[in-house]
């Protein structure tokens, strides 16, 4: 304990933040007083600085240097104007944004003045904005990063910051490693430089970007348009999740042509603190509740969500009398159809990437249509650069990409899932089937008796702790070595190791593969930013010719029932 509370009291007097200082005091005073609870609470602020990975940073808010506070967003900075200098990047300045959770404003505040003191220009976005505008905004000033103040879909007390490269996609290794190498060697957050906002404005090393990239963004996504039909008649519902896509997404539906698009009132203004949901993640039972309601009194004939972020996008539609929420995956291969088949160019000069825990639906569909297809690593930082890697190498055009956790990007607009763009297109292509005498739904079935039946299902597994993070870790070594011969009647045929960059073509990843013929397959991973083990089930199951569609869901349900229970029983007792 006592080398805990001395790097407590370190940190502490580190910090500038007089809000998180008094915090910190007050949690050390209660350790030293012995009262329950305040020494785990202390260890848990200190087990190791808040990683820098994935998508930069992401944890609770609070004082200590396992939480998102300016102390840390300041180090942070430091660490990435380092980087930028080193990288001869520093030129280009950098395009920062913020959504509209609690301390976003301050924190996107502090990185604008560790900019500005460094001599870097940031471009400082006024107001709460969608995380791929900052992306769009990057390539459009030519940046060399970006810096997005968010936690997109986590619960009220996470905050995060996500980077963006110059090539206005996520970063990847090895830039993620220099700039957290960097990070790593930046002085206390005290002593780092911070310029007056008042002052860096003034010498113009702080500015908004100009109104004509907020223009251009809807430009360029009213470009990807394909079809007109319908729009005028078509009843959406909307809900931003108390996020930031409210302005947006209604700007962007009024420029294609959608006169009759409602939000949910107690949601569309951006709130922090998301009143109306306990997790603001359009995923989960119960968040869509209020407008499902909505959609129900107006008649909608779509229900259309985006995340507090608006990267992300969640669909309802009307099945009779009840409303049907789709998965990410149904959503993305509904998207890929419309967009795959309604395009002129020939179809090997067509791209479309999605992930290895995505479905493999698409991979059957590319396939069929002739279409180019590649998968990557979970998260849209592989799928962007990726798309950008195969588009130079081979001259194709990337159409669209997809990840089953609700995240789609409709060509180029925005290196990044784009939920405002989603809107606007799934909207067309709700528009265009009812045109047609079509629904979605009917379409959905069509796909399925065309390419494929998959039904797909995620499990999760939490541990917490370091003893979770343990276990966990030594369940995928105990599957990697002794692979299971079978989960029940489902053989297993094949095992792919992702950490096998030789045999995978893909960066080295903790994740297994087993693949159990004809596509279906069981993929485990420990997940990058939450204590749990993910597992991945899909499986596919041939129609009949003729055969009812329900009878061959109900038939695929049973098999994917069946191997979920078999895989957890195999996977829990390797857990331990």
């Amino acid at each position: 304990m006592p080398d805990l509370l001395a790097r407590a009291r370190a940190f502490h007097d580190a910090d500038f933040d007089p809000d998180t200082r008094a915090e910190l005091a007050a949690c050390i005073d209660a350790t030293e007083r012995g009262e329950p609870g305040a020494l785990a609470d202390l260890e848990d602020r200190f087990r190791g600085r808040l990683e820098f990975g994935t998508a930069g940073l992401r944890g609770v808010l609070g004082a200590g240097e396992t939480r998102m506070n300016r102390a840390v967003v300041v180090r942070t900075t430091a660490g990435l104007a380092m980087y930028l200098k080193a990288a001869g990047l520093d030129g280009r300045g950098v395009v920062l944004g913020r959504d509209g959770r609690r301390g976003s404003a301050a924190f996107a505040d502090d990185a604008a003045a560790v900019l500005a003191a460094a001599g870097i220009r940031v471009w400082l976005f006024p107001d709460v904005v969608p995380t791929p505008l900052v992306s769009y905004a990057v390539r459009t000033l030519g940046a060399g990063a970006g810096v997005m103040v968010t936690a997109s879909h986590n619960p009220p007390e996470y905050n995060g910051y996500k980077a963006y490269a110059a090539n206005s996609a996520q970063i990847v290794p090895p830039v993620d490693t220099d700039i957290a190498n960097a990070i790593a060697k930046a002085p206390a957050a005290r002593v780092v430089p911070r310029m007056d906002l008042d002052e860096a404005r003034a010498l113009g090393l702080v500015r908004e970007p100009d109104p004509k990239v907020l223009e251009g963004y809807y430009e360029a996504v009213l470009a990807l348009s394909r079809r007109n039909e319908g729009r005028a008649d078509l009843r959406v519902v909307y809900t931003p999740m108390h996020g930031v896509g409210d302005r947006y997404v209604h700007e962007v539906m009024r420029r294609f042509g959608f006169g009759r698009v409602v939000s949910v009132p107690e949601q569309a203004a951006p709130d922090g603190e998301f009143p109306t949901v306990r997790f603001p993640n359009p995923e989960e039972p119960g968040a869509l509740d209020l407008a499902v309601a909505l959609a129900k009194k107006e008649q909608a004939h779509v229900l259309l969500a985006n995340d507090p972020d608006a990267d992300r996008l969640a669909v309802a539609v009307p099945d009779g009398d009840r409303w049907v929420q789709l998965s990410g995956n149904e959503v993305g291969v509904l998207l890929a159809h419309y967009l795959l088949t309604d395009d002129p160019s020939p179809a090997e000069h067509r791209l479309a990437v999605t992930t290895i825990v995505s479905s493999p639906l698409l991979g059957l569909m590319c396939k069929a249509l002739g279409v180019r297809y590649a998968e990557t690593l979970t998260g849209f930082k592989w799928i962007a650069n990726t798309a950008m890697h195969l588009e130079q190498a081979h001259r194709c055009a990337f159409v669209m990409g997809y990840e089953e956790a609700l995240g789609y990007s409709v060509g180029t607009v925005a290196r990044d899932k784009d939920g405002v763009s989603a809107v606007a297109i799934f909207a067309e292509f709700v528009a265009s089937l009812r045109a047609r005498g079509e629904t979605v739904l009917g379409r959905l079935e069509a796909i399925y008796r065309r390419f494929g039946l998959v039904v797909s299902r995620q499990h999760n597994v939490t541990r917490k702790g370091l003893e979770g993070a343990a276990a966990i870790k030594a369940q995928m070594g105990v599957m990697r070595k002794s692979p299971p011969a079978a989960f029940g009647t489902e053989k297993v045929l094949a095992v792919r190791d992702y950490l096998d960059t030789a045999a995978t073509g893909l960066p080295s990843s903790d994740v297994l593969t087993f693949d159990l013929g004809g596509g279906t397959r069981v993929t485990m991973r420990p997940s990058g930013t939450e204590p749990k083990v993910k597992y991945y089930f899909d499986v596919v199951e041939p129609l009949q010719e003729g055969e009812p569609f329900a009878d061959g869901r109900s038939r695929a349900t049973a098999r994917l029932d069946a191997l979920e229970k078999e895989f957890v029983q195999v996977a829990k007792a390797a857990l331990g």
